[in-house]
């Protein structure tokens, strides 16, 4: 994984991050709260082997060495229950020698002949009791038992208490700021984990490549979220001078050098499903054509839930639908829009067998009749995978443009939009990025550059609103929406 990639994920989920990290936090001080308090009291003891008859430098060293041999064992011996049943009877005790010997730590420094015990215990007074009767059981059973000559007489090996045990005045369990500071490790790492984890079983489109990822079709451009595209869709026409209309003609431009098979352009634009921006799309792409001087004619084919008209603010009761059945002429269902050279061609009556109306004769045979007349035939159609309608629709087109919105629609959902279009033999013109982020580290578009954008003068803006509402009647009805 990339480096940028790792912060990207890290900078989408920091919320996950940052909820796992205080948990474990919490966690680790509540469980240090919980926890009883222990104090330790520790001594020292050095063990000594006396040499017989001798005082040489040799003999030194051999009963310095003996010691340590002796002591390696004797670590053992202190825990056991031969040192530790006189100490819960001499102190009353109410325990066994292997409940007492789980409070007893004894260990000895490397090369040395001293043994270090130290004993935990609630009680910093009773811990401090029960380190110095250990030391004194060993000592005892040490001399008088263990090394105790067969014959009587004194024993070889000496232990002596080179520290009298101190009453500890900290505890030395919990310890909250080393709980709390591998809680926070543990925390943050935790977090990560899951947020790389969610990131790779998350398969939903984020960028440019999830796209890649799935298909080598182009992708003709990115359009930010417009956090008011439910009430006023058509961007192009309300703000021409905002990032996201420059988007919007970002796609027309890509989409101009696309190369297209004879003179025919006309566009099927869909989606693989409901809710992704195909419409928006339609309808701001038609007239960033007709911007450039081209006649363009928009066609709402969503006849089970159109939405141009009411985008473009024109009546809708004539349209495709009674065009195809035979109750109007292409003359009197299209409507002009603006002072533009677009018209707009809405859906007409909801019919109940949209799937056959679009597949039949008479839609193809309008395709045919309306790529004569203009330049471009932008086709707004339901979405691929709830229904057939775009499918059919697609093959009497010069190609489908796809769109697909951005933490919403997943690689699968578009794999399987596409492959519906390839297996009826139509062509994907290329992809639509849809409610792309506008910020951060994935941003797509025109957004790091709406300062300049914005910075243009009040008399330019008034001059480009007042150019496109001027010139007719159905332009007055989309500025009273």
């Amino acid at each position: 994984m990339e480096l940028k990639t790792f912060i990207t994920i890290v900078r989408t989920r920091w919320l996950l991050i940052v909820v796992v990290t205080l948990s474990a936090v919490l966690l680790g001080a509540t469980a240090s709260l919980a926890t009883a308090k222990s104090y330790s009291s520790s001594t020292q003891l050095f063990v000594s082997v006396s040499s017989i008859g001798s005082s040489d430098a040799g003999d030194l060293v051999q009963g310095s060495s003996a010691a340590q041999a002796k002591v390696r064992s004797y670590v053992s011996v202190v825990t056991s229950g031969r040192v530790l049943e006189p100490v819960i009877a001499d102190l009353g005790l109410d325990t066994t020698p292997a409940g007492l010997a789980a409070k007893i730590s004894a260990s000895s420094p490397v090369n040395t002949s001293l043994i270090d015990i130290s004993v935990s215990d609630p009680d910093p007074a009773q811990a401090a009791r029960l380190t110095g009767a250990v030391a004194a059981s060993f000592e005892k059973v040490v001399e008088e038992q263990l090394e105790r000559p067969v014959g009587g007489g004194n024993g070889l090996v000496t232990v002596e208490t080179l520290d009298d045990p101190a009453v500890p005045t900290r505890p030395t369990e919990p310890k909250p700021v080393l709980w709390i500071g591998l809680a926070l490790g543990l925390g943050l790492l935790s977090g990560t984990a899951l947020a790389l984890l969610r990131n790779t079983l998350d398969t939903r489109i984020r960028s440019k490549a999830d796209i890649g990822e799935v298909t080598d079709a182009p992708l003709l451009g990115g359009i930010g979220f417009h956090t008011e595209a439910s009430t006023a869709p058509l961007i192009v026409h309300n703000e021409p001078r905002s990032p996201l209309a420059e988007s919007y003609r970002a796609l027309r431009t890509n989409l101009q050098f696309v190369s297209f098979e004879g003179h025919n352009r006309t566009f099927v634009v869909t989606s693989a499903m409901p809710g992704e921006g195909k419409s928006t799309t339609a309808a701001n792409l038609a007239v960033c054509l007709a911007e450039t001087g081209a006649s363009v004619l928009l066609v709402d084919a969503d006849l089970r839930r159109p939405r141009v008209a009411e985008m473009m603010g024109l009546e809708g009761a004539i349209g495709l639908t009674d065009l195809l059945v035979g109750r109007a002429e292409l003359v009197d269902a299209v409507q002009p829009w603006g002072n533009l050279d677009l018209h707009v061609l809405p859906s007409g009556t909801v019919p109940p067998n949209p799937s056959e109306l679009l597949g039949s004769l008479a839609m193809a045979s309008l395709v045919s009749a309306v790529e004569i007349d203009y330049d471009f035939v932008v086709i707004d159609s339901p979405p691929l995978l709830p229904v057939t309608d775009a499918a059919v629709l697609s093959r009497c087109v010069t190609g489908v443009i796809v769109a697909t919105a951005a933490q919403r629609s997943s690689r699968h959902q578009l794999k399987q939009a596409l492959a519906a279009i390839s297996e009826i033999g139509s062509r994907t013109v290329g992809i639509v990025l849809t409610m792309a982020p506008t910020k951060g580290l994935g941003a797509y578009g025109y957004g790091a550059y709406g300062a300049y954008y914005g910075s243009a003068t009040a008399d330019s803006s008034a001059t480009a609103d007042s150019s496109a509402t001027s010139g007719s009647s159905t332009t007055s009805a989309v500025d009273a929406r």
